[in-house]
C-alpha cells in the first residue's frame, strides 16, 4: 500500500472530481513538474516558438442551377470549379443548425496528380444528431451552423457539388435515414439558407516520429498546445505523441491508487478494468491546437460511452487517419462552430485509438457527439461509414479495449445499464432521465441510423469483450 499511496498524489490529477461545465484556462493546465528533456516554459526572450501545422479551409457558396417553379426557389444549388487549392476532405453547411436539408447532396472531385474526375459520390446530409446540448455555451456561441457529414476524397484539385432538394417521395441514399418531415407527396422542402461547400485541406502530414516528445530545446510549445498535452503528463511525458499501452497490473496499481480510499476491500482485490490501451495523442496526429478554443469543459463521470461511425467513408488508407481526423477536426471547429473536435475519441479501421477532443484522456470531457447526452459520456467514433459495409475486426476489438479501460477508471460494467438525464433531443425530451445500455449506439440516444447497422450489430460483442477484458 505504501506504493499505492506515493501513486495517488501524481495520479489524483488525472480522474479528480471535475466540476460540471467548469472552463479551465490553458494556462493553468500546465504540469507542476515538466520532465527534465521537455523545453522551459518561457524562451529566453519570452517569445514562444510556434509548431507550424500546415493545413486551410476553402469556403465557397452555391450558387442555384434550377428553381421550383411552384415556389419560386431554387431546388437546386451547385458549384462547379476545375482548379481550386489542394483539398482532402468536402463537406457542405449552411446558417441555421436547426434546420435539416431534407434532400441529396453529391461531389464528384479531381484528383490531384492524375487530373481525374471520380463517379459521383452521396454526402451524408443528416448530421444534426451530432453537437452539443441545447442550453451550453457552446451551443449558444453564435457560431454554430448546420452541416452534412464529412466525406474524405483524397487529394483534389477540382470540384463538382451539387445539391437538391426532397419531393416529398424520396429518401435519402445516406445511412442516417432521412424523415420526410411530415411533408406530402410532390411538396419539395425549400433547401436552407446559405449554403456552403467547405473545402478543408489537413496538410501534410510530418516525418515519422518516435513515441515521446521531441520540444525543442530552445523554445516551447504554443500554450494551447502545451496545455493539450499537459493534462496527460500523469500518464506519459511532456510533449509525448502516444500514451504507451499498460499491462493489467500496472493498470490496476494506477485504478487502487487512485481510488482507494473509495473501494471496499473486495473491490481492492480484484478491481474492474481492462489494460490501458495505446492512444495516439493530439500531439501525435497533429493538431492545431490554435485552432479550438482555450481551456476544456469537463462533466462529473463516464457512466456511458456512445459509438459512432464519422460517415465519412471508407476510402483511406490506416497511415492517412492523422490526415483523416486533422481533417474532420478543422470541419467541425472552422466550418461547423464546434470549440472542438466532437468525438472524445477516434478509431480506424486497423484498430489504433486516437484521443478526440482535448482536456485528457482519462478524464470526464464534455463532448458533441450524441445531441442532448454529452454529459457523464464518452463519444467514440469509427473513422468510416458502416450502414453497407462490415467494421473491421480489429476496430471492433479497439472498442472494447478502449471501453473496458475508460470505463473502468468510473467503475463501470460494460455489459450493464445505466441511468442519463437527456438534455434534449427527438427521441427524449429535456430533463428525462433514460436508460441506456452503458455500451449504447449513437441511434440509442437520437433518432439516427448512426454509427450504422454494420456497426451497431458489433456492439454486443464489443459489450462482452470488453466485460472479459474487465475481469468480470
Amino acid at each position: 500500500m505504501s506504493k499505492i499511496r506515493s501513486m495517488r498524489g501524481f495520479l489524483t490529477s488525472s480522474i479528480g472530481v471535475s466540476s460540471v461545465g467548469v472552463t479551465c484556462a490553458a494556462a493553468l493546465a500546465l504540469p507542476l513538474t515538466v520532465p527534465a528533456t521537455a523545453a522551459p516554459a518561457r524562451p529566453v526572450g519570452g517569445r514562444a516558438v510556434a509548431s507550424a501545422v500546415p493545413g486551410g479551409t476553402q469556403s465557397l457558396p452555391l450558387v442555384p442551377l434550377t428553381r421550383d417553379r411552384a415556389h419560386g426557389a431554387a431546388s437546386e444549388q451547385g458549384l462547379h470549379r476545375d482548379h481550386v487549392r489542394h483539398f482532402s476532405l468536402v463537406g457542405v453547411v449552411w446558417d441555421d443548425p436547426g434546420t435539416e436539408l431534407h434532400g441529396h447532396v453529391q461531389v464528384r472531385t479531381r484528383a490531384a496528380g492524375t487530373g481525374r474526375w471520380s463517379g459521383w459520390q452521396d454526402v451524408e446530409t443528416h448530421n444534426a444528431d451530432h453537437g452539443a446540448d441545447p442550453d451550453t455555451a457552446e451551443r449558444a456561441s453564435g457560431q454554430v451552423r448546420g452541416a452534412t457529414a464529412p466525406l474524405w476524397v483524397g487529394d483534389s484539385e477540382g470540384v463538382d457539388v451539387r445539391v437538391r432538394a426532397d419531393d416529398g417521395t424520396e429518401r435519402g441514399d445516406g445511412d442516417e435515414g432521412a424523415g420526410d418531415g411530415g411533408r406530402t407527396a410532390g411538396s419539395r422542402a425549400p433547401l436552407p439558407s446559405g449554403l456552403r461547400l467547405e473545402l478543408v485541406d489537413p496538410g501534410d502530414d510530418p516525418p515519422p516520429a518516435g513515441p515521446q516528445a521531441d520540444v525543442p530545446s530552445t523554445g516551447t510549445l504554443q500554450e494551447a498546445e502545451a496545455a493539450a498535452s499537459a493534462v496527460n503528463t500523469d500518464l506519459a511525458p511532456f510533449g509525448a505523441t502516444e500514451i504507451p499501452a499498460l499491462g493489467r497490473a500496472d493498470t490496476e496499481m494506477q485504478l487502487l491508487a487512485l481510488r482507494g480510499d473509495r473501494l471496499t476491500e473486495a473491490q481492492r482485490s480484484k478491481p474492474h478494468i481492462g489494460p490501458r490501451p495505446r492512444i495516439v495523442t493530439r500531439r501525435g496526429w497533429r493538431a492545431d491546437e490554435s485552432l479550438r478554443e482555450k481551456g476544456f469543459v469537463y462533466t462529473q463521470k463516464v457512466k456511458a460511452a456512445f459509438v459512432h461511425h464519422t460517415a465519412s467513408g471508407n476510402n483511406y488508407r490506416c497511415s492517412q487517419a492523422p490526415s483523416v481526423i486533422r481533417a474532420i477536426y478543422r470541419y467541425h471547429v472552422r466550418s461547423m462552430g464546434w470549440r472542438d473536435i466532437g468525438y472524445n475519441f477516434l478509431i480506424d479501421k486497423c484498430g489504433t485509438i486516437y484521443e478526440g477532443r482535448a482536456g485528457g484522456v482519462s478524464k470526464a470531457v464534455r463532448g458533441a457527439h450524441t445531441l442532448g447526452f454529452n454529459a457523464n459520456s464518452m463519444g467514440i467514433a469509427v473513422i468510416g461509414s458502416y450502414g453497407k459495409s462490415k467494421p473491421s475486426s480489429a476496430a471492433v476489438k479497439a472498442i472494447a479495449k478502449l471501453t473496458a479501460w475508460k470505463l473502468g477508471l468510473y467503475g463501470a460494467n460494460p455489459r450493464g445499464k445505466t441511468y442519463l438525464k437527456s438534455g434534449g433531443g427527438n427521441l427524449y425530451p429535456k430533463g428525462k432521465n433514460v436508460r441506456l445500455n452503458v455500451i449504447s449506439g449513437h441511434r440509442d440516444g437520437y433518432s439516427t441510423d448512426c454509427p450504422g447497422k454494420r456497426l451497431y450489430a458489433k456492439l454486443g460483442s464489443a459489450r462482452s469483450t470488453a466485460a472479459r477484458y474487465q475481469g468480470r
